[in-house]
């Protein structure tokens, strides 16, 4: 028997070892898997990316870089983020190998076992799994259809004995409940953290993905809000709009907390793939990402209506679901006398298969919902992943009733 650490039992990360594993089981129809569909990425593009460049950099593609990230990267990321509206200029950025590490870098930075991080319930399950690491003890506020819920959050505030050292916040597209904060809130959000010393930790994965040009103002991150009382860590990925396989992400913070988040990363892994860096900056300095990103929009916007269009033709009515503006989730509602992980039991059996409500939920109880991610799967499966899905509900459905009569 081994004398393990702490650090390797969170009670998350089984769950994440499990979601890999059903998003990529090749004879499942799975829901499981937020991530793009492998027929989407951009292989001639970035095949000519390549080839066109100079030997020079091509050596370099092989070569340690700066721990900050890519120089011309940087640049090109200050660019992006600049017609954002986020405040580059008063900022710092840290390339990092995906968003996770990013949350994984500020969590090391910030946290001491036992100290306190806010979250939202359900709350992205990767993020759950680094603060559960690190021995945070978790306190969670619920959301609704437009965010956080205020009133809860003040109130949890309140009964706290010590200040928590953030609050972890997805409020774009959220992971999973396929949710974003309206504008109202987000400024709620800040007017409460005004003058609480707690830092906001914003995750924005999502925000490009928008289905329709009109509400593209609702993206607007809190960070470009120009809010001087709250500070403010913001972290993106190109996982959603470039490929997740690059295992890039950024993180855009003061100076004070960058340099220390820089040093957390050297001890990490020195630096992330020159490789991927270079090419992704190509992409982004060749002006490729908003054509490709134009692209993505149709497509899983496309996959989105057809998920909809199916689920109200199928589902039976006691499970409900707000239809998502942007993003790749769907969060069905289930009647609370039944339990996703019983529809999960009989839905694998035919080879469909999806994420419990209960994987999201910080402390790996609350199991009446379900997220379905319509992102990954191929067009012509959703229909026929959906009517198996409903008869697995049905089947629940039924069972329960049968058992309580």
């Amino acid at each position: 028997m081994y004398a393990f650490s702490n650090a390797v039992n969170s009670r998350h990360s089984e769950d994440i070892k499990l979601l890999m594993s059903q998003a990529s089981g090749k004879s499942l129809i799975s829901f499981a898997g937020g991530m793009p569909n492998n027929d989407l990425f951009p292989v001639k593009q970035i095949d000519d990316i390549y080839n066109s460049l100079p030997d020079n950099i091509k050596k370099l593609c092989f070569q340690y870089g700066p721990t900050s990230g890519y120089p011309p990267l940087i640049q090109s990321l200050k660019d992006h983020l600049n017609n954002k509206g986020l405040p580059v200029q008063d900022n710092k950025i840290l390339i990092t190998t995906g968003s996770l590490q990013a949350i994984s870098i500020i969590t090391q930075e910030f946290v001491n076992e036992g100290d306190i991080i806010l979250t939202e319930n359900p709350c992205f399950v990767g993020a759950l799994s680094v603060f559960e690491t690190f021995g945070a003890k978790i306190e969670s506020i619920p959301i609704d259809n437009h965010g956080i819920d205020i009133n809860a959050l003040k109130n949890k505030i309140a009964t706290l004995e010590r200040t928590p050292k953030f609050l972890y916040v997805t409020p774009n597209y959220h992971n999973p409940a396929g949710i974003i904060y309206t504008l109202e809130r987000k400024k709620e959000l800040l007017e409460t953290l005004s003058g609480t010393g707690i830092i906001l930790l914003e995750d924005d994965a999502y925000s490009d993905l928008y289905f329709n040009e009109n509400e593209k103002y609702l993206t607007k991150s809190m960070k470009s809000f120009g809010v001087k009382d709250v500070e403010i860590i913001y972290t993106g990925s190109f996982s959603k709009i470039l490929g997740p396989g690059f295992r890039l992400g950024y993180m855009l913070s003061s100076l004070e907390i960058f340099e220390k988040a820089e040093t957390v990363k050297q001890a990490l892994d020195a630096c992330t793939s020159n490789f991927m860096q270079i090419l992704a900056n190509e992409f982004l300095a060749q002006h490729k990402l908003e054509s490709y990103l134009k692209f993505l929009r149709i497509e899983y916007l496309e996959r989105k209506n057809l998920l909809q269009q199916s689920l109200e033709k199928y589902m039976p009515k006691e499970v409900t679901w707000n239809e998502p503006k942007g993003g790749f989730y769907i969060w069905l509602k289930l009647p609370s006398h039944i339990k996703s992980t019983d529809i999960f039991k009989e839905s694998v059996k035919d080879d469909v298969v999806f994420v419990t409500g209960r994987t999201f939920d910080p402390d790996s109880k609350k199991d009446d919902r379900l997220r379905l991610s319509f992102s990954n799967m191929p067009k012509e499966s959703i229909e026929k992943g959906v009517i198996i899905l409903a008869k697995a509900v049905e089947k629940v459905l039924k069972n329960v009733k049968v058992k309580n009569t």
